[in-house]
């Protein structure tokens, strides 16, 4: 018999006969290559297997970085968006204090306070000073102020941790992966 296939650079053309080895059946064999104590017994139950490797578990990664610029933009954006969730929470809380207040009659006795302690009850009635809309007309614009001078300050403070971390190299931070 002669082989069709062409022969790849290196390659050995292989004998006409086949040999008894070429048609024994594969079998497992450890890493060191030894048979196994199996493949004495029997043969043909031997089934070529992949070597076992120890798999040791993998240990978590650390990475040592540094904060040496933050932008002044993104903090202006995320102060602001933090500080108007402040805000909302802040007229909310306000609008069920006065609520809670109003259903449990403290602007009632306060009046009444007033006026058993002598003080003219007619010029001062809390429920007109204290009204819903006058509270939360206070407290809005309260927040309002407060929202700005928040992102005016976590800007500067932005500004002012680039400049810092320029001189010192920034905050240096130790990441793992567990």
């Amino acid at each position: 018999m002669s082989n069709t296939n062409p022969l790849e650079p290196g390659q050995q053309p292989r004998a006409a006969a086949s040999s008894a080895a070429d048609n024994a059946p594969r079998v497992a064999r450890s890493a060191s290559n030894t048979p196994l104590i199996a493949d004495r017994d029997r043969p043909e139950e031997n089934r070529p297997v992949r070597p076992i490797r120890n798999r040791k578990k993998p240990h978590a990664r650390r990475m040592n970085l540094s904060l040496t610029r933050v932008s002044a933009w993104s903090v202006a954006k995320v102060s602001f968006m933090l500080s108007l969730a402040g805000a909302i929470i802040q007229i909310i809380a306000v609008l069920f204090l006065w609520l809670l207040l109003k259903a449990v009659g403290v602007f009632d006795q306060v009046t009444q306070i007033f006026s058993s302690a002598g003080l003219d009850s007619g010029s001062i009635n809390l429920s007109n000073i204290l009204s819903l809309p006058t509270v939360l007309s206070a407290v809005t614009i309260f927040s309002i102020v407060e929202m700005v001078i928040i992102t005016i300050l976590c800007t500067i403070f932005a500004l002012l941790y680039n400049v810092v971390s320029a001189l010192v190299g920034g905050v240096h931070v130790t990441l793992g992966d567990d």
